[in-house]
């Protein structure tokens, strides 16, 4: 009996391990995906006049993908790698408190950067490869701070 349940014990320890690993693999597939994504959009912003700032702009509380800047308009740039996704998965990705976020993290790079307290803010959204949109598609003024 004592033999039975030790066998099952590393049965499960196995199992447990494996979804693991898959979890981990997902996660790191998704991290590749997204990192390219960035990359293509960042490309696209240069492509188009846009001097590329920052990205992947980090402080306490969250992050701006790209920190773009263009006829002194400041752009904030939300990117979403989404090949196989809907609009209404758009949406639900990038809700009201996912908005809300963006906005707050920008303020807080315009209050780090005084250089462009005076700017005009603008926030984007760059989706890639989603079904149905040009491989990189452009959305801007995807959302104001009058969320």
């Amino acid at each position: 009996e004592i033999i039975f349940l030790r066998k099952l014990g590393l049965l499960l320890l196995k199992f447990l391990l494996l979804l693991l690993i898959q979890k981990m693999e997902l996660i790191m597939n998704n991290k590749i995906i997204g990192d390219d994504g960035e990359k293509r959009a960042a490309e696209y912003l240069k492509n188009e006049g846009y001097q590329i700032l920052f990205k992947n702009w980090r402080l306490y509380g969250g992050e701006i993908d790209i920190i773009a800047f263009k006829d002194d308009v400041l752009v904030f740039v939300e990117v979403k790698t989404m090949p196989n996704s809907t609009i209404d998965m758009l949406e639900r990705v990038l809700n009201m408190e996912k908005r809300k976020r963006i906005i707050k993290m920008s303020k807080r790079f315009i209050q780090n950067k005084r250089q462009y307290s005076n700017s005009i803010v603008r926030y984007d959204v760059i989706i890639i490869d989603m079904k149905g949109f040009p491989p990189v598609y452009h959305i801007e003024n995807a959302f104001s701070e009058s969320v």
